[in-house]
């Protein structure tokens, strides 16, 4: 039961907080229709999330909840992948400030609903019978989430000068990041052992026949990966994490009894 509930939060927490980085859009977009499209992502996300919280709740017990679980965690216990925290834009030192990049967002969104397509689809014979019923829901929506990023992807690497180069730049900062797909965690490791999770090892041909068709179409080129390998799924986060959960967190926390 353990190596389930583990593997619930990672895949709840992978959700949660790229939903609440997509929501940080809501009022921001570019145009109307992808201020409410991405907002509609943010919330299949989120829907996404609280389902997995409330597995991992139910199977866990002792009167925990699924807001236990999302707002009373601090950033070490989270286990979502490095890429999800990262802010709009590209690599910068600390002190800089910039503007949110609609490419950094759609080329995130790209690489990661790439992999939850496989991911979902695979779940959907999982031996935790709720989990296989929120594979199914999640990979419609994931689908969904595909193919908008992907559309995007293509606009701006085969459009203007300006967009070709905004996202070949996001994709050459956050294509490394998704190394840490491809190395599994204990939880993971425990959960393909009883049945419930998926070794997402056996996806990653799949998942760079995705994105290398889709960087050939948009003219744009795939960076070579080397270096750090992140491992937010283990709990080592970069410094955003620890922002954008205060942020997420901020009113449960200050009214832990409220009632809304």
């Amino acid at each position: 039961m353990s190596a389930t509930i583990d593997y619930l939060l990672h895949l709840a927490d992978n959700a949660v907080v790229l939903g609440q980085r997509d929501a940080e859009w809501c009022g921001h977009g570019p145009i109307l229709e992808e201020d409410l499209a991405l907002a509609n992502v943010s919330l299949d996300l989120i829907g996404q999330a609280r389902l997995l919280y409330q597995r991992a709740a139910e199977l866990k017990g002792d009167g925990t909840t699924e807001d236990q679980l999302a707002y009373f965690r601090d950033s070490q216990a989270f286990r979502n992948y490095t890429l999800l925290e990262l802010p709009h834009h590209g690599a910068l030192v600390g002190y800089a400030v910039a503007d949110r990049d609609y490419a950094t967002t759609i080329v995130r969104n790209f690489l990661y609903s790439a992999l939850m397509v496989h991911v979902w689809d695979a779940l959907q014979t999982s031996a935790d019978s709720e989990l296989a019923g929120i594979a199914a829901k999640s990979l419609k929506e994931a689908t969904y989430h595909l193919h908008h990023s992907r559309d995007w992807l293509l606009r701006m690497g085969d459009g203007t000068d300006e967009s070709h180069a905004r996202a070949q730049a996001a994709v050459n900062h956050l294509l490394p990041y998704t190394e840490e797909f491809w190395t599994v965690s204990p939880a993971e490791t425990a959960a393909v052992e009883a049945g419930v999770g998926v070794d997402v090892r056996t996806l990653r041909a799949a998942w760079d026949a995705l994105v290398n068709d889709a960087l050939a179409e948009a003219t744009l080129t795939r960076p070579q990966v080397r270096g750090y390998v992140p491992q937010g799924k283990v709990g080592l986060h970069s410094e955003h994490l620890g922002f954008l959960l205060a942020e997420m967190q901020s009113l449960a926390r200050a009214h832990p009894d409220g009632c809304w």
